[in-house]
């Protein structure tokens, strides 16, 4: 018996056609029109969301334009941070039984163990601030702790996937990639989401954290360096004129546009076009934003730029404010980076006071920075990990902490926050969120309401479904933060 390859249809069904023909011809077509418009409304939002875009207006009124992430990669520990909890010193070396799997990679559960750094009220409001952040206690008035975040992994790659696109999967748009689509941005001559890594690496998992996912490229971010070209290979070849690479540029997207209007809704075909455009602008403009050396001496100095422990950080964060002066909506500062990051399991007293003493000058100069440009009520601060650590100790001369998702600290600061407050609770160890527990979810549909997006219509058409950053689970705007 001969088999011919036709004998072999894909997605057969009983009457011997493809799914795709039988809805074609059942009831003379009419059962295809739904696939025609949904086909139809999925292109054309491609195609609409890959083209440049100026500002786009919020759901409702908001002042809040721009966003801060310091992501202190690793997991910082919130009960030598921003989680009192004087119980672990009477506690010290007692077994601890939280009825619940903890520990990583087979290490010891350890023994519960106090803090090294001692805490203090801060302010009017009397906010607990660890010695690890003086500067930053100065703004503890500012300051919304939330003591009571959970996620769903305590494992750094999807943690840190997590909490920048609200899932553990990869593929995914994350938070910066969101606000650019669905506010636009605010200057077309820099991107919308800007990223700056350690320089001792980058966080597990690499540009996921910062990817678009399935939204069109021109909405990632776009990773700076904070000195010299910020942006690799923007620099004009020598010997190449203005006028030369404009003639160059405009035949290439004029043949780019071509290829466009034969494939219409090819996404990323459009945003390449954009892309080129774009570093062509920024050119001028993103090398003027980066000269941090024109600066006063003394705003210099206030970031730390004086000490090389706080220099790298601190050129970050005065970076920021002028990336931010200029209309970059989106900025995400990671502190801490390949191995040598907050994941402070062998030592927490040597790993936490080192980095905290590079990043605690600087944030509190970019508060008081923001603050002295008026920018304040219209820029939001996040600081916080992938997920806390445990309040048990894995050594014993050099105690570390393992990783911890079941109560986990960030703390929000800025324009809409209701500062000077903390909201929820850990156990009374610090181990897991007892009070008022909050998910990933619910932060992120914070901060898309306090930029004036309401997290249920923000969506993007893709594989048929109106995606959301906080997904299909029920999720809530946090209502104590808001100013």
């Amino acid at each position: 018996m001969t088999i011919s390859p036709t004998d072999f249809v894909p997605n057969q069904t009983p009457c011997g056609n493809t799914r795709r023909e039988c809805l074609w011809q059942w009831g003379g077509g009419f059962a295809a029109l739904p696939l025609v418009d949904l086909m139809t409304r999925e292109a054309e939002s491609a195609a609409t969301v890959s083209r440049p875009s100026s500002q786009k207006s919020p759901h409702f009124s908001s002042t809040v334009k721009q966003v801060v992430f310091f992501f202190l990669n690793g997991g910082p520990s919130q009960v030598d941070t921003f989680d009192y909890k004087p119980a672990l010193e009477k506690y010290q070396g007692k077994s601890f039984d939280g009825g619940l799997q903890i520990g990583s990679n087979g290490r010891a559960i350890g023994k519960l163990a106090p803090s090294a750094f001692p805490f203090r009220p801060h302010g009017d409001s009397g906010l607990m601030v660890s010695s690890l952040f003086p500067h930053v206690g100065q703004f503890a008035d500012d300051l919304c702790v939330i003591n009571s975040m959970y996620a769903e992994t305590p494992t750094h790659s999807p943690g840190i996937l997590q909490m920048n696109s609200g899932s553990i999967v990869v593929g995914r748009p994350s938070l910066g990639s969101w606000l650019g689509y669905g506010l636009g941005n605010l200057n077309d001559n820099l991107p919308s989401y800007v990223v700056m890594t350690d320089h001792r690496g980058g966080p597990r998992g690499g540009a996921g954290a910062w990817s678009s996912g399935f939204m069109p490229a021109r909405f990632q971010g776009t990773l700076f360096r904070s000195q010299g070209a910020p942006v690799l290979n923007l620099k004009r070849p020598d010997g190449i004129g203005a006028g030369t690479q404009r003639r160059s540029l405009d035949l290439l997207n004029q043949l780019n546009q071509q290829s466009l209007d034969l494939r219409g809704g090819n996404s990323e075909l459009a945003a390449r076009i954009a892309s080129y455009e774009l570093a062509y602008r920024m050119q001028t403009e993103a090398t003027e934003a980066v000269d941090v050396e024109s600066e006063p001496e003394s705003i210099q100095k206030l970031y730390g730029l004086d000490d090389k422990r706080t220099e790298y950080f601190g050129r970050q964060c005065l970076l920021t404010r002028r990336l931010l002066e200029r209309g970059v909506r989106f900025v995400q500062l990671y502190s801490g980076g390949g191995p040598d990051s907050w994941d402070a399991h062998v030592d927490v007293p040597d790993n936490h006071g080192r980095h905290s003493f590079e990043i605690d000058q600087p944030i509190a100069a970019l508060m008081a920075d923001l603050k002295r440009q008026g920018m304040w009520d219209q820029t939001l601060l996040i600081w916080g990990g992938e997920f806390g650590r445990t309040p048990t100790s894995e050594g014993v001369n050099k105690p570390g902490r393992d990783h911890n998702h079941y109560g986990f600290t960030m703390w929000l600061a800025g324009g809409g926050v209701k500062g000077g407050q903390r909201i929820g609770a850990t156990d009374e160890t610090g181990f897991q969120a007892v009070e008022r527990r909050l998910h990933v979810s619910d932060l992120h549909a914070t901060i898309l309401h306090l930029l004036g997006l309401d997290h249920e219509r923000l969506t993007f058409l893709h594989e048929g479904l109106d995606q959301r950053l906080t997904g299909v689970q029920p999720r809530r705007v946090i209502q104590e933060v808001l100013a």
